[in-house]
């Protein structure tokens, strides 16, 4: 392919991500985020060098279902270490030694242990990667200069396109409404 036969992109062609406002304050970001809810938005995020006590039920989020993984993978971790020490010791090689009985349990104990440890810090690491969508290498808010004051003194919020109820004007706008500052469009 030559380089007359490539594609010319032109900037407006690009896809958007979506929108972005910067707010003065913890309580301007914990206000917008309900003010968006309110609107019917679903797809957006609130960004804070800190955390932000309720911005969870400011933004309707429901609470996470990586506790119950973790609870299933330890119990799996628990059985199934019995599981292998009983079949080994009761069923596959059958030893008497020193009057022990087939089924020691008191013995058993430090293996179902560990093994419930290890399967639910493997369930609670891999889960958050898998529900944070990490690891990601890019996100397109890098891509916003005044973005990069997020991680010391900034409070964002933006609003993803993807969202059915995004428009460029009227997300923009409300933003702007709700006290959001340096409000822009973000390409993907």
């Amino acid at each position: 392919m030559s380089r007359r036969d490539e594609p010319v992109f032109h900037r407006d062609e690009f896809e958007l991500f979506g929108a972005v406002a910067r707010f003065d304050d913890p309580g301007a970001l914990l206000k917008a985020a309900e003010g968006v809810r309110k609107a019917g938005f679903e797809r957006f995020d609130a960004h804070s060098p800190f955390p932000i006590h309720g911005i969870d039920e400011a933004m309707g989020m429901r609470r996470s279902r990586l506790p119950w993984v973790v609870l299933v993978a330890g119990a799996t971790g628990c059985v199934s270490g019995y599981l292998l020490q009983w079949y080994t010791s009761a069923v596959d090689y059958r030893l008497i030694i020193a009057g022990k009985p087939y089924n020691s349990i008191e013995a058993w104990a430090p293996v179902c242990f560990e093994l419930t440890i290890l399967l639910s810090a493997f369930a609670a690491v891999f889960g958050m990667l898998a529900w944070n969508g990490l690891p990601r290498l890019y996100h397109p808010l890098v891509r916003h200069a005044p973005f990069a004051r997020v991680t010391n003194d900034a409070f964002f919020l933006s609003v993803e396109a993807a969202d059915p109820r995004f428009d460029r004007v009227g997300t923009v706008e409300l933003l702007t409404s709700l006290g959001g500052r340096e409000v822009a469009l973000v390409e993907g």
